[in-house]
């Protein structure tokens, strides 16, 4: 059955809003996340009708498309999946999806082979690995890295398309440390990944200074629209914000330093093959192992970076990481030593 791309916008959409069980969903709020879709992406401004949204919902509660979604109503009011881990994105392909698949996958890989769109090999990858999947029904011969239980990843596209459209969300946060959660209103600039985990980069507003906060994606509770202005970016090239950065801990004032260290010889080539920053650089060598530097912003993940390596890693310098690298180490001894004198006791 041919489905026009409106329809398919709206099909995500309505997926995405009851995805988000944070937030109860009315009809109308269906209808309006849908006309917002549309106006995005299609440019329409004549808004989707009641109608329209009703019969949406009744083709994706069909087999038709091959979704079969459990959509049910609470309270006579509200919408949303009966099964929490629920998405038309789970569903199987059917025949037609198939083939736009495979027209697409044909169209990228024209491009694989130059160098402005690198990116795409990995994406490529993934979407003929999937479609060989599907056609053979056996299992992935590619198993890429992910993390089937992170959470607040369906904020990823709630995000991007409020930096977009440059307007400013309500965002209620809890860090790990906080005892309870906050709220405020955000405008965001950038979204981050590192690790597996999402990130956002942006302002607070009523903060005083408009200091850059980054929050974790899996730290939010929900998020709202709001109707203060957009504080834009005036100041920030995103393109190289995070260019002199392992991680995502940094604040625009930190500069950065040279960072020199030893790795032994057997584990060298691991750092030749996959470097610690792109910016590292061979700086001497002998019958032990190798001397390496980077140039990076001292944070909280370069120094995990690093004491992952062990006794394998010596940090030369600056002196600064030196003492706090040394300070981390004792730390794990004088566990380690305690564990060994409780286990002595009995």
């Amino acid at each position: 059955m041919p489905v026009n791309r409106n329809a398919l916008i709206r099909y995500h959409t309505i997926d995405q809003c009851l995805q988000n069980r944070y937030k109860k969903w009315t009809l109308d709020d269906l209808i309006g996340a849908c006309s917002d879709a549309i106006y995005e992406y299609q440019g329409i401004d004549s808004g989707v009708s009641r109608r329209t949204v009703q019969a949406d919902m009744e083709m994706m509660r069909s087999n038709k498309l091959g979704y079969e979604a459990p959509i049910v109503v609470v309270d006579k009011k509200y919408y949303t999946y009966s099964d929490k881990n629920y998405s038309i994105t789970n569903s199987p392909l059917n025949q037609q999806d198939m083939q736009v698949l495979t027209e697409v996958s044909g169209l990228l890989k024209q491009f694989k082979g130059f160098n402005h769109f690198a990116d795409l090999n990995e994406m490529v990858s993934k979407l003929e690995d999937k479609i060989y999947t599907q056609k053979t029904h056996s299992s992935p011969v590619i198993d890429f890295e992910r993390n089937d239980n992170l959470k607040g990843l369906e904020y990823i596209e709630v995000i991007r398309k409020a930096i977009v459209a440059k307007k400013a969300i309500c965002i209620t946060y809890r860090s790990f440390k906080a005892r309870q959660e906050s709220s405020f209103c955000f405008s965001g600039y950038l979204l981050k990944e590192y690790r597996n985990r999402w990130f956002v980069l942006g302002v607070q507003h009523k903060r005083a200074g408009r200091n850059l906060y980054n929050l974790a994606l899996d730290r939010i509770q929900s998020i709202t629209d709001h109707e203060e202005p957009y504080q834009e970016n005036t100041t920030l090239d995103l393109a190289t914000y995070y260019d002199n950065c392992i991680g995502v801990t940094k604040s625009p004032e930190q500069r950065d330093c040279e960072v020199v260290f030893w790795i032994d010889k057997e584990n060298a080539p691991y750092v030749i093959t996959k470097p610690l920053h792109h910016t590292q650089t061979l700086l001497t060598e002998d019958e032990t192992g190798k001397i390496f530097s980077i140039r990076v912003i001292l944070n909280f993940e370069l120094e995990r970076e690093l004491l992952g390596f062990g006794s394998k890693m010596k940090v030369l310098g600056p002196r600064i990481l030196v003492k706090q690298l040394r300070q981390q180490l004792q730390k794990t001894i004088d566990r380690y030593n305690i564990l060994t004198d409780e286990g002595a006791g009995n």
